[in-house]
């Protein structure tokens, strides 16, 4: 078997373990969920302007992962599985591009190994099929650092054609997650173009036709939207790209040393090899002897720049996720086999140890999808969407109170929304950065839509059609609320409430047993 075989093999079999893990867990909570069923209502209203959360715009993030899932969903049907397709073949993208631009450079083998240390990461095998908008982003930045790198390899005039594309894969990113499809990209090449020299190459790269390319990828949505909407641009652009870099009002706050540890988790153990051979390296350093390293291994060079300046940018805001880093994977890949190659150039048994390393690694992710599936086995509605689509009629007004079940109306594949019941006038004046500020901020976009946020009092009314009532397992309803609504269905986090006419057995003989550990 040739050498590219045997690389392309390897791809498939890591991106068919992958596949495989994707059909172990249940939805994420919140993400999973949120990002899910917004792709869902994509394909059920047929709208492709305007991304949806219970039939609320939603407009925290652009588009791209939205139309692909619906268009994944009108082929294949509406699963789990088929939702986190996109982001595993997001993840395919990355690991063939990444071999594809190693091995131009350095050749097979070495390419080989960058994807093996990849593709056994934590952060490829979970992040790569976990459905939000982070992985997505990761390779498009990893896709246009790869292609400006490559189209600036020759040191005469750039390829015109590898640069443009390069801006279309901005313009996905920017599609993908927003601007920092674009920006991530500029910050990292423009350091490498000035510390390699390669300046002069800059006057002759594509920038009209390129920067016309990312404007026709990137734009058309935006500009609708705003036409649409023109209260889109303050609240995508100002609120949720730069007071979400700059404030520190909203969710997950960290400390700046996080994102070095969840690149070690994410990494492991590569990052062991990488700092013992940096520390090496740093105890040996001549200022003003030798070289520096932009000049004697470029690539090298830009695999920890890239690393670098990705990280320091994603840690200088206080709300911090472990996504956001996804896009330093690659360098991490490409700096742990430079690492690795030269602590063990010497030794005979070095691929025996390099292969058994990538499969602790591996080892190692999928301990942690296993753990992942149990922890969201905690907050799940398995049980509670399967007696709701059983027991209910398509029509049935189904009510939410207390807090918001995201994978619900997934896995219920309800067409109607939920209403969601809350005290909406205090909402509005205590929500901090919560899934009701989400559904208030958009229901001001499309006050219709919002006609499913109701008051309390709707559900100290009685009615003589069938209603169903979704509540956190631990909440308690008031007095009057008790004389409409009967239990029927608890599991360990939510509560199942029925109101009115008293049911047949029928529908609740064909639910079958509860999938974990609810009872009715």
């Amino acid at each position: 078997m040739t050498e590219n075989k045997k690389s392309w093999l390897t791809i498939a079999c890591i991106w068919l373990l992958l596949l495989i893990l994707a059909t172990i867990r249940p939805l994420s909570l919140p993400d999973e969920g949120r990002y899910a069923d917004i792709g869902r209502w994509m394909f059920l209203s047929g709208d492709w302007l305007v991304p949806r959360l219970n039939g609320i715009p939603f407009f925290h993030k652009p588009p791209l992962l939205y139309w692909l899932q619906a268009e994944v969903f009108s082929l294949m049907g509406v699963h789990v599985w088929t939702a986190r397709l996109v982001t595993a073949v997001h993840a395919l993208i990355m690991l063939s591009c990444v071999y594809l631009g190693v091995r131009h450079i350095q050749g097979d083998i070495t390419a080989r190994k960058v994807s093996m240390v990849l593709g056994s990461s934590v952060g490829f095998l979970i992040g790569g099929q976990y459905i939000n908008h982070d992985f997505l982003v990761a390779t498009w930045i990893t896709v246009a650092i790869g292609l400006f790198a490559i189209s600036l390899k020759d040191d005469d005039q750039p390829n015109a054609l590898w640069a443009r594309l390069g801006f279309v894969a901005c313009g996905l990113g920017v599609l993908s997650k927003g601007l920092i499809g674009v920006v991530l990209p500029g910050m990292v090449m423009l350091p490498w173009v000035l510390m390699t020299g390669k300046t002069r190459q800059l006057i002759h790269f594509p920038w009209i036709s390129g920067l016309l390319l990312l404007a026709c990828t990137a734009m058309p949505w935006m500009l609708e939207a705003q036409r649409h909407y023109p209260e889109f641009f303050d609240y995508f652009i100002i609120g949720q790209h730069f007071s979400r870099f700059s404030g520190n009002q909203f969710n997950n706050q960290q400390a700046w040393w996080f994102y070095p540890g969840v690149i070690a988790i994410f990494m492991f153990p590569w990052v062991i090899f990488i700092a013992w051979n940096a520390l090496q390296k740093l105890l040996v350093w001549r200022p003003f002897g030798d070289k520096g390293l932009t000049q004697r291994d470029p690539w090298t060079a830009l695999a920890w720049i890239w690393l670098l300046m990705i990280l320091l940018f994603f840690s200088l805001p206080t709300s911090k996720l472990m996504g956001y880093i996804l896009p330093v994977i690659p360098p991490v890949a490409l700096l742990a086999v430079y690492s690795w190659n030269q602590l063990t150039s010497q030794k005979k048994s070095a691929p025996f140890w390099f292969t058994g390393l990538c499969g602790l690694s591996m080892a190692f992710a999928i301990g942690g999808n296993f753990l992942a599936r149990y922890n969201s086995l905690e907050d799940a509605a398995l049980d509670t969407a399967q007696k709701l689509t059983c027991l209910s009629a398509p029509k049935d007004p189904v009510f939410v109170t207390g807090d918001y079940p995201f994978d619900v109306p997934f896995l219920a594949n309800r067409s109607q929304a939920l209403i969601v019941v809350e005290n909406w006038d205090e909402a509005r004046r205590n929500s901090g950065d919560n899934w009701r500020r989400v559904f208030f901020e958009g229901a001001d976009f499309d006050p219709a839509s919002g006609k499913v946020l109701q008051n309390p009092d709707v559900l100290q009314q009685s009615s003589s059609d069938v209603r169903w009532l979704i509540t956190p397992a631990q909440f308690q309803l008031t007095p009057a609320m008790q004389t409409v609504w009967q239990i029927a269905f608890e599991e360990k986090a939510w509560k199942l409430w029925r109101s009115g006419p008293t049911p047949s057995d029928t529908g609740a003989a064909h639910c079958g047993p509860p999938r974990t550990n609810g009872k009715p």
